[in-house]
C-alpha cells in the first residue's frame, strides 16, 4: 500500500490549492479527482473551471460584446450592419479556455511534485482511501486526509433534468442555438448570469424566483437598483413564484408555476434549473470511516476545518460557509498550513461575493438590513457611478457604491457595489476590512484620476459628508 503525507480527495479550487500548498511545504502529496470533461477524460479544476465560474464568464464576455454591438456602440460613433452571433464559435472559445486552465493545473501539479490520479476517492477507516477508475482499484493511506468533494446542483420535485431541454448549469453552458424562450428557475447567481447570457443573444428570458425578496442576501438598496436595471435589459423576473412541474412535449418544455395561489402554464424552448447547490458526499465516505455529517448533509467540521476523525480535514463546498471558489481555496491553503504547524487563517467576515451580470454586483461584510437587525449604529456613504468621469467615458454610468461604517469607531462594516468592474473595485474594501480599517482610511488614500475606483473613494468620504463630486 502506497503511503502519503497528505491525500486530497477532490481537484477543484479547494482541493487543488490544498494539494499544491501542501507540496510547497515539503509534504508527499496525492490528489484524487473524479471529474471528467466533455471529452470523457479526467479533468482537474472541479465544477468551477469545467462547468461553473470560468466557462460562464467566457460566455458572459462573448454575449456582452454582442449586446454592445447591438445597443451601445452607436454612442461611440461605431456602427455595424446586422451583427450575428455564431453560437458554435462562442461555445468552442469557452471550451478552449476551460481546456487551457484545467491543463494548467496539471502542469502546476508537475511543477510542485503533486501526484495526481484521475478517479473516485472513498475514505475508509484508518485514513485509507480507495481509488477507483478505468484502470481498476487501489488503496492508499495518508497521514492526513483532506476532503474537498465540492457540491452538486439541487433538484426540485417534478422537474427532471435531461440537459437537452431541462438543463442544469452544465447544460446551460452548451446550448447549441439561441432559444426563443428560456425559462430559469432561481433568481440567484447562476440564474441571473446564465439568464443574462442568453437574454443578450436574443432569448426571451423569464426567471421564476420562489422568494418574495430579490437577492435577499444582498443589500436591498443595491438589489432594488439591480432589479430595475435587469428589467430594462429584458430579464422578466417573477418573485414569490413556484414551479410546480416541467414536462417535455413536442420538443418544448411545458412549465406550470404558481404565484399567490394562481397557476400559470407556459411553453419554453429550454428550462434552466438553478435553485442552488448541496454538498457532494455521494460515494465519498465508507460507513465505518467515522466522519459525521450535519443536518444539511455537509461534512461536520470545527472552525479549523477538522472533522470528527483525527488528521482528517474537510474544505470548500462540502462544509459550512458560502459555496464560493475563493473561500474553498483559502480553506485549502489554511488547512495545508495547519498541517505544517502554522496558523492558517480564513475570515468569513471578509469573504467577497460577486454576481457577474452587467453591471456587476459585488459586496463584502454586513448589509444595512443585517446591521439594523443586530442593533448596530452605523453611518452610510454612497456615490453614483453617473457622477464618475471614467464611468461616463466608458458609457457605463449605471450603479453606485455604498459604504457602511460603525457610527462610533468608523470601522468599515460593509461595502456594496453595483457597477462595471464591481468585483475588482471591491478588493480595496476587502483589504480595508481585513486590516480593521475605517471609512476614513479609504477616503485618505490617493486614487488615480480618472478611475472607477474614485467612486469608492467618494463613497467613503460621503460617510462623513465630505464627498467632493456629490451633494452631501
Amino acid at each position: 500500500m502506497e503511503k502519503y503525507d497528505v491525500v486530497v480527495i477532490g481537484g477543484g479550487p479547494a482541493g487543488y490549492v490544498a494539494a499544491i500548498r501542501a507540496a510547497q511545504m515539503g509534504f508527499n502529496t496525492l490528489c484524487v479527482d473524479r471529474f471528467k470533461g466533455k471529452d470523457g477524460k479526467y479533468s482537474l479544476g472541479g465544477t468551477c473551471l469545467n462547468v461553473g465560474c470560468i466557462p460562464s464568464k467566457a460566455l458572459l464576455d462573448s454575449s456582452k460584446h454582442f449586446d454592445h454591438m447591438n445597443h451601445s456602440y452607436d454612442v461611440h460613433g461605431i456602427s455595424f450592419d446586422n451583427p450575428k452571433m455564431d453560437v458554435a464559435t462562442m461555445i468552442a472559445r469557452k471550451d478552449k479556455i476551460v481546456k487551457q486552465l484545467t491543463g494548467g493545473i496539471a502542469q502546476l501539479f508537475k511543477a510542485n511534485k503533486v501526484k495526481y490520479i484521475g478517479g473516485s476517492g472513498k475514505l475508509l477507516k484508518d485514513r485509507q482511501v480507495e481509488i477507483n477508475n478505468d484502470e481498476g482499484s487501489q488503496v492508499v493511506q495518508g497521514e492526513h486526509i483532506i476532503l474537498a468533494s465540492g457540491s452538486v446542483p439541487i433538484s426540485i420535485p417534478n422537474v427532471e433534468i435531461d440537459n437537452e431541454y431541462i438543463l442544469d448549469n452544465a447544460g446551460a453552458l452548451d446550448i447549441n442555438a439561441v432559444p426563443e424562450k428560456l425559462g430559469v428557475i432561481g433568481g440567484g447567481v447562476i440564474g441571473l448570469e446564465l439568464g443574462s447570457v442568453w437574454n443578450r443573444l436574443g432569448s426571451k428570458v423569464k426567471v421564476f424566483e420562489a422568494m418574495d425578496t430579490f437577492l435577499a442576501a444582498c443589500d436591498q438598496g443595491i438589489a432594488k437598483m439591480a432589479a430595475r436595471t435587469f428589467k430594462k435589459q429584458g430579464l422578466d423576473i417573477h418573485l414569490s413564484t413556484f414551479v410546480k412541474s416541467a414536462t417535455i412535449k413536442d420538443g418544448k418544455v411545458e412549465v406550470v408555476s404558481e404565484t399567490n395561489g394562481e397557476k400559470t402554464t407556459e411553453i419554453f424552448d429550454k428550462l434552466l434549473v438553478a435553485v442552488g447547490r448541496k454538498a457532494e458526499t455521494d460515494g465519498l465516505l465508507a460507513d465505518d470511516c467515522g466522519i459525521k455529517l450535519t443536518e444539511r448533509g455537509q461534512i461536520d467540521v470545527n472552525d479549523d476545518c477538522q472533522t470528527s476523525v483525527p488528521n482528517v480535514w474537510a474544505i470548500g463546498d462540502a462544509v459550512r460557509g458560502p459555496m464560493l471558489a475563493h473561500k474553498g481555496s483559502e480553506e485549502g491553503s489554511a488547512v495545508a498550513e495547519r498541517i505544517a504547524g502554522q496558523h492558517g487563517h480564513v475570515d468569513f467576515n471578509t469573504v467577497p461575493f460577486v454576481i457577474y451580470t452587467e453591471p456587476e454586483l459585488a459586496w463584502v461584510g454586513k448589509t444595512e438590513e443585517q446591521l439594523k437587525e443586530a442593533g448596530i449604529d452605523y453611518k452610510v456613504g454612497s456615490f453614483p457611478m453617473a457622477a464618475n468621469g471614467r464611468a461616463l467615458a466608458m458609457n457605463e454610468p449605471t450603479g453606485m457604491v455604498k459604504i457602511l461604517a460603525d457610527a462610533e469607531t468608523d470601522e468599515l462594516l460593509g461595502a456594496h457595489i453595483f457597477s462595471a468592474n464591481a468585483a475588482d473595485l471591491l478588493s480595496e474594501c476587502v483589504v480595508t476590512m481585513e486590516f480593521k480599517g475605517c471609512a476614513e482610511d479609504l477616503s485618505r488614500i490617493i486614487h488615480a484620476h480618472p478611475t472607477l475606483s474614485e467612486a469608492v473613494f467618494e463613497a467613503a468620504m460621503n460617510v462623513d459628508k465630505r464627498a467632493i463630486h456629490k451633494a452631501n
